[in-house]
């Protein structure tokens, strides 16, 4: 008698059905047995946000994720946030403004950023740091992660008046 489940995925819009243990980790899901490797694992217990991802529409730490719960889930990783020839804002902001160092957290941050963004289109720097707090980072000090985040709010802001 098998304990796998039918699991079905949506990752970065790409479907995925497997059979899976249904205490699987997410990260592990995703990192081992779908290559998407961009969350990575870091603290295996929610406090560092290296392997955020967005579930149905709401920030997640895919560490803590049962694959069994993620059933039936649309997710998007930083795969389907931006990719090397068409840089999202965030990505590119991350660059322009040194928001990102050893680059070790810096997926979950984007990827929590895109979704904070949606939620907050207009945040001050309070709004950025609070919102971004379950995401940690032990090299850059976080001043320009948080630059960073502003300068998208304000570039993403400017480009829908001007299509308005």
């Amino acid at each position: 008698m098998s304990n796998k489940m039918h699991i079905k995925l949506t990752v970065n819009g790409e479907a995925h059905e497997f059979l899976a243990e249904p205490r699987e980790l997410l990260i592990h899901t995703l990192r081992e047995r779908l290559d998407i490797t961009g969350p990575h694992i870091g603290c295996e217990t929610t406090h560092c946000g290296a392997c955020t991802v967005t579930m149905n529409g709401k920030s997640v730490k895919s560490c803590t994720v049962f694959v069994a719960q993620a059933n039936g889930a649309d997710l998007t990783t930083i795969e389907g946030i931006g990719d090397p020839d068409n840089l999202h804002a965030l990505q590119t902001s991350f660059k322009e403004h040194h928001g990102l160092q050893c680059g070790f957290c810096t997926p979950g941050m984007i990827t929590r950023a895109a979704k904070f963004l949606e939620e907050n289109p207009n945040p001050t720097e309070e709004d950025v740091r609070f919102g971004m707090a379950g995401n940690l980072c032990r090299c850059t000090g976080y001043q320009n992660i948080v630059k960073a985040i502003l300068a998208t709010a304000d570039e993403l802001n400017a480009a829908k008046e001007a299509a308005e």
